[in-house]
């Protein structure tokens, strides 16, 4: 396999590494590094690549592994997950700094949920796998990761309806 091949198989998933490994690490310098090093990890073993049933399912794996690696060096327990992509098409700077809180909110929740469960809301309702690639990429069974997407889309759920409660009692 030559340079052009394997960036022709790499460069489709190469944005939803980095969408993992910066949900991960939180640091975009941190998430470009780790898309660098995975990207190194699969040309060292280039010729295995021919041979998988997903290359990118395989890379995905990795990233996630390396991404736990790092926080593991680092002695975080704390993943984060950051989200800068959101933007609000509203003109009303009154809407726009109430869709930001509640944005704001949603993500707090989500810091909150166990690890496992934030991957899995990442990969499902964000990067849009199916719950068979999911179970695939994370080594769960399919009916463990409906389980557990069910379980943190809940947690979000009540979180925001404990919020908005709470929002009408004090008006």
């Amino acid at each position: 396999m030559n340079q052009n091949e394997f960036l022709e198989i790499v460069s489709p998933f190469q944005d939803k590494l980095y969408r993992l490994a910066r949900r991960l690490l939180v640091s975009e310098a941190e998430a470009r590094d780790a898309v660098q090093e995975v990207l190194l990890k699969l040309w060292s073993k280039k010729k295995m690549l021919t041979g998988l049933r997903s290359v990118e399912a395989f890379a995905m794996t990795t990233t996630k592994n390396y991404c736990y690696d790092r926080l593991k060096a680092k002695s975080s327990n704390n993943l984060k997950i950051v989200h800068n992509n959101y933007e609000d098409s509203s003109y009303d700077t009154a809407r726009q700094t109430e869709a930001r809180d509640q944005v704001d909110h949603v993500f707090q929740l989500m810091k909150e949920l166990p690890e496992q469960q934030q991957v899995i809301l990442q990969l499902r309702d964000v990067e849009q796998y199916s719950n068979a690639e999911i179970a695939e990429q994370l080594e769960m069974n399919e009916t463990a990761v409906r389980v557990a997407l069910s379980r943190a889309r809940k947690a979000i759920r009540d979180g925001l309806i404990k919020r908005h409660s709470y929002g009408i009692k004090e008006n």
